[in-house]
């Protein structure tokens, strides 16, 4: 009898760790499909990028001329309101991300809530920007307000969004997949935006304004026959404009807040426990004690700064100093087109040759192109060739900074596995430094152009701005690209060691897995 109860026992233990078994490897397939995403997914993570683009490329490129040429306010007052709105930004994103870092986990996740809910303030806030009010006392008020409001507003959506990419999957490859989608919808909302912005206002561009110099000169020239036919454009035609077009804007925002919202599921952190709430300062050196994540910050800041200042200053540039006043937004046009399908070949050469790489190759590939620009005597069709061709290295400056800050972040998680749930402030750390960079950039090329005497909607500037502009589009970038590049070299996250870090958190999430089938099947025992 008790030889067959013993029999019977050892039947039943092995059932139960075949069982076990069964159930383990049930469950990390479940674990494993879970962490797949769809190409539906993937699009509809993208296209939540595209707002920050859209708008940001708008302002980057056309604020600037729009304050001096349309709202026609003085140099020095378009400098203060570029200037602190950025510099404003910079500070609200530690901020947002301190407070996202400590939101609750809601039905509707912990980063898709501060989405949906600042996006119509920001749509609102956003078209009031492009409002030229009928008061000229508290004009330079009016537009720091509203610039200040959405740039705020942008950031609660920014920020959450940036670093959902670490909640959409936990796979390393799934993530750098939707950041290539991601990379590639942005890289389109700069063209739309430019598309959008340029073209309609194009359509409706006021002339210029004679000055004494152009007075003079067409005094000693033959008399011009005028055409009475010719449609007369004036400024009112010119706001006009720029209000339709950002009112297609304000539209499309929404639309792909909704395709965000609805098409992504954001998915609870893992079974660990998340780390205390630490407070603001604590945060900032957390994240700026990692050395990989300081390095890469350094590098992006300078690098982005180069390009921030060829982006505000670009549309002046080719209008007052090349001569091509009416033919500015589609030269902007083009370098968006040329970096949005050269977005492809660097996802392949920074997957075939590594991340270090590709910013070398594609940082560098530009430099050529910001120095010929300037030494180029005027010719629409050269500009229209260097364009094309700097677009394609400008491509990497959309896609490798947010391809490799999940790498910093893996690190960072290896490194120290008992303190989770600060995504949102690498991220927004981040994009804290690279608006500080922008609002400098802004800033200081908008008060240089006081300095050298610049002409609201004058047909011709004096000398004086035509250097400027010369330095701020080709050698002022060029020398913070060598800046950047030279710490760059000193940035430790290779491709051997990347690959490392995700075999290694591989291996936590599948211990994870396994303690937590341990404790389903002791549970169901019980």
């Amino acid at each position: 009898m008790a030889k067959g109860e013993g029999g019977e026992q050892y039947s039943n233990a092995s059932l139960l760790n075949k069982s076990v078994s069964s159930d383990g490897i049930t469950l990390a397939r479940k674990h494993e499909h879970r962490n797949r995403l769809s190409v539906c997914n993937k699009i509809c993570y993208a296209i939540g990028g595209a707002p920050y683009q859209i708008t940001g490329c708008a302002l980057g490129f056309f604020l600037q001329i729009y304050l001096l040429d349309v709202a026609q306010l003085d140099p020095f007052y378009a400098s203060i309101i570029l200037f602190v709105g950025r510099a404003w930004d910079a500070i609200t994103d530690p901020t947002v991300g301190f407070l996202v870092s400590r939101s609750p986990w809601t039905r509707f996740g912990r980063m898709l809530p501060w989405i949906v809910l600042s996006t119509p303030i920001a749509v609102l806030s956003y078209f009031l920007i492009w409002y030229v009010p009928p008061f000229e006392d508290g004009k330079v008020i009016w537009y720091l307000f509203f610039y200040c409001i959405f740039q705020t507003l942008q950031t609660c959506f920014h920020v959450p969004y940036s670093a959902l990419t670490m909640f959409i999957s936990s796979e390393q490859k799934e993530r750098d997949s939707a950041t290539a989608y991601r990379m590639t919808v942005e890289v389109l909302g700069t063209l739309l935006g430019t598309a959008i912005q340029g073209q309609i206002v194009g359509m409706a561009n006021a002339p210029c304004l004679p000055g004494p110099a152009d007075i003079a000169a067409m005094n000693s020239s033959l008399p011009a026959v005028h055409n009475e036919s010719e449609p007369v454009i004036s400024l009112d035609h010119t706001k006009t404009a720029y209000m339709i077009a950002s009112g297609v804007i304000c539209i499309i925002y929404v639309l792909c807040a909704i395709v965000l919202f609805f098409g992504v599921r954001e998915q609870k952190e893992s079974c660990r426990p998340r780390s205390e709430p630490m407070g603001f300062f604590q945060g900032i050196k957390l994240v700026m004690g990692h050395g990989p994540y300081a390095k890469l910050v350094m590098v992006f800041l300078f690098t982005s700064l180069a390009f921030m200042l060829l982006e505000g200053n670009f549309a002046l540039f080719c209008s007052s100093t090349l001569g091509f006043r009416n033919d500015f937004q589609n030269i902007l046009l083009v370098i968006m087109l040329s970096a949005t399908l050269a977005i492809p070949f660097w996802q392949w050469f920074l997957t075939r040759f590594g991340k270090k790489t590709a910013v070398y190759v594609g940082t560098l590939s530009v430099v050529p192109f910001m120095i010929l620009v300037v030494c180029v005597k005027s010719n629409l069709i050269v500009t229209y060739i260097v364009s094309f061709a700097a677009g394609v290295g400008l491509a990497t400056a959309f896609l490798l900074p947010w391809s490799m800050l999940p790498d910093v972040v893996d690190d960072f998680q290896v490194q120290n596995p008992d303190s989770t749930g600060h995504e949102a402030l690498f991220y927004s750390f981040y994009v804290f430094f690279t608006k500080f960079a922008s609002g400098v950039s802004l800033g200081i090329s908008t008060l240089s152009l006081d300095f050298a005497g610049y002409i609201s909607r004058g047909c011709s500037q004096p000398e004086e701005v035509h250097i400027t502009l010369k330095v701020l589009v080709s050698a002022a970038p060029v020398l913070l690209i060598i800046i950047g590049l030279c710490i760059l070299y000193s940035y430790p996250i290779n491709e051997e060691r990347r690959q490392g870090n995700r075999k290694l958190l591989q291996e936590q999430r599948e211990n994870e897995a396994d303690s937590e089938t341990d404790s389903t099947e002791l549970a169901a025992m019980v």
